[in-house]
């Protein structure tokens, strides 16, 4: 009977996270990026497992400058954007949407996730129902946009979206607990929100990662997948705008928040 497949959550530098997606059964792990070497050697160390492969999901520094430490010290095989190769460390394996990434038994499908970055792109391995987000859709937010427009990113988190609810919402930074605070400022009555805050305020009181979360939680408490609810609208004064118009205001109220 073949073993389940493992994620291990890794904490990185001040508040990134790290992956280890484990296949037991042929014995290759993966990495979803590399913000330093140190904790993810450790980790793999401590498991017993080899790292075989490193998935980038796009080139800001606190996402791959571990990676070539990592490569040196495990000859793990490298995985990114081919659109954005210019910018990542160099890739084994250049990559676009659909293709598909294996490790092990396990297969990924790549969905390119503009809006944070143009070469963003997100890892669905749906035989473990996780994706892996990175800094599009995050815990209860989404990544700044630094090079992409609001409505990149509007269709990037449509797609995302449109996976099944129960999939593992595997995201790149601590960021949970401040987000919530802002999307209480967008629905500050929106039951299932505060009882995701208070579970957050506990989690974080014993210093328990809020990530990854799931799909059906984001749906339900996060504004920017939230942006095309008529009661979302009518809360911020935007009834009737089009959906692409409220999430590009919500990016704007959290930018300044």
């Amino acid at each position: 009977m073949a073993e389940i497949a493992q994620i291990v959550t890794i904490p990185c530098l001040s508040d990134n996270y790290a992956f280890l997606l484990h296949d037991p059964d042929s014995g290759r792990t993966a990495l979803i990026d590399a913000p330093e070497a140190a904790p993810i050697l450790a980790e793999l160390k401590a498991r017993g497992w080899t790292l075989s492969d490193i998935l980038i999901t796009h080139h800001h520094y606190d996402h791959i400058d571990g990676v070539e430490a990592l490569r040196t010290a495990t000859g793990a095989r490298v995985w990114g954007a081919a659109a954005d190769a210019a910018r990542l460390p160099p890739l084994d394996h250049p990559l676009a949407e659909g293709d598909k990434v294996q490790i092990g038994g396990l297969t990924g499908t790549v969905i390119d996730v503009p809006g944070h970055t143009i070469g963003h792109i997100a890892f669905h391995f749906p035989q473990v129902h996780a994706v892996f987000t990175a800094d599009s859709l995050m815990a209860l937010g989404c990544g700044r946009l630094f090079e992409g427009s609001p409505a990149q990113m509007w269709d990037s988190l449509q797609k995302l979206a449109a996976l099944p609810d129960d999939t593992l919402v595997c995201s790149g930074h601590e960021y949970t607990a401040s987000n919530a605070k802002f999307a209480l400022s967008i629905e500050p009555r929106n039951p299932e929100l505060i009882s995701r805050v208070e579970r957050i305020r506990q989690a974080r009181s014993a210093n328990i990662p809020t990530v990854p979360s799931t799909l059906a939680e984001e749906l339900a408490t996060n504004p920017f997948l939230r942006a095309d609810l008529e009661n979302l609208k009518a809360g911020i004064g935007m009834q009737g705008e089009s959906a692409k118009d409220v999430f590009a205001e919500i990016r704007v109220q959290k930018d300044r928040y």
